[in-house]
């Protein structure tokens, strides 16, 4: 059994801690039949294993270790621990979700960290790396890293890409009550991310009123968002139909054609008054020549 242990309050907090349940089953299963599993370290750090190195120490339950020689940076370290909790199926959606997250954080600095260097190797401003040389500290002891698009992260998680949409908008913009809501399961993830629409004292206040509350607020965004879309649509039974392109050249015609026939009308009027006033000279020709005679 190891003493000299290093536990780094940041590995231990990198993944959210077990519920009191989960612990005191742990804790059960510890005292019942040993530490079974080593614990995973770093030179003297810590890696895996806090929940059973606390509870070991706790009850002098013995325990073994072993190093993991392939860590050369935090992040190698932090890659791991994702790797090691996205198998496991006691972790949730969300919690899921938030450490693919983070594995595409890791390997997106990664990638461009190589850009960079790359850069500076071919512009001169840093000397080329050597391929079996020592690591330096400021070269990346890394292969190149690709970019993870949101479909691979799902695949990843088991998660739909639309669940890693909502993920990482709660990540982003819910306050840390709405978050704790959620991985204490009183809200779904696409409640959650209309609430985080909310300011962040609207948020805090749906939270601290419980679940029926939050649901409540995600109820009334949503209410908001429909009835602007509802007002500016036109009323259809107030509005007719716009015609379509055939019914206008129709239409067209159609004027024309009332046009045409308002046309012909006052020219036949017009004839009609030439015809009543020829008639009416001939009358008047015909009286005088009938007195003359």
């Amino acid at each position: 059994m190891r003493m000299d242990i290093i536990v780094n309050e940041e590995l231990k907090a990198y993944i959210d801690p077990l519920t009191p349940d989960e612990h005191d089953a742990l804790e059960r299963s510890l005292l019942a039949e040993g530490c079974r599993d080593a614990l995973v370290l770093w030179g003297d750090v810590l890696v895996d294993g806090h929940n059973r190195y606390g509870i070991c120490r706790k009850h002098g339950i013995p325990f073994q270790t072993v190093q993991n020689t392939r860590f050369k940076t935090m992040q190698d370290v932090h890659l791991w621990m994702i790797e090691q909790h996205l198998g496991r199926r006691s972790v949730s959606d969300f919690q899921r979700g938030v450490l693919a997250l983070r594995k595409r954080a890791i390997v997106e600095a990664r990638h461009r960290a190589e850009q960079e260097q790359l850069r500076r190797e071919s512009e001169g401003e840093a000397p080329l790396a050597a391929a079996d040389g020592p690591a330096d500290a400021d070269l990346p002891p890394w292969e190149p890293a690709p970019k993870l698009s949101k479909a691979e992260i799902a695949r990843e998680a088991k998660l739909s890409a639309s669940q890693v949409t909502l993920i990482e908008k709660i990540s982003a913009q819910a306050a840390q009550e709405v978050i704790e809501a959620v991985k204490a399961g009183e809200i779904s993830l696409s409640a959650a991310a209309v609430v985080a629409s909310l300011p962040e004292a609207e948020q805090r206040a749906a939270a601290q009123g419980g679940k029926d509350q939050l649901k409540e607020a995600a109820r009334r965004v949503r209410e908001s968002r429909r009835k602007p879309r509802a007002a500016a649509e036109p009323d259809t039974a107030q509005t007719p139909p716009a015609m379509p392109a055939q019914a206008d050249g129709d239409a067209a015609e159609v004027d024309a054609l009332r046009q045409r026939v308002a046309s012909l009308t006052a020219e036949n009027q017009a004839l009609r008054m030439e015809l009543e006033a020829l008639r009416a000279r001939l009358a008047s020709t015909a009286t005088a020549e009938a007195t003359e005679a």
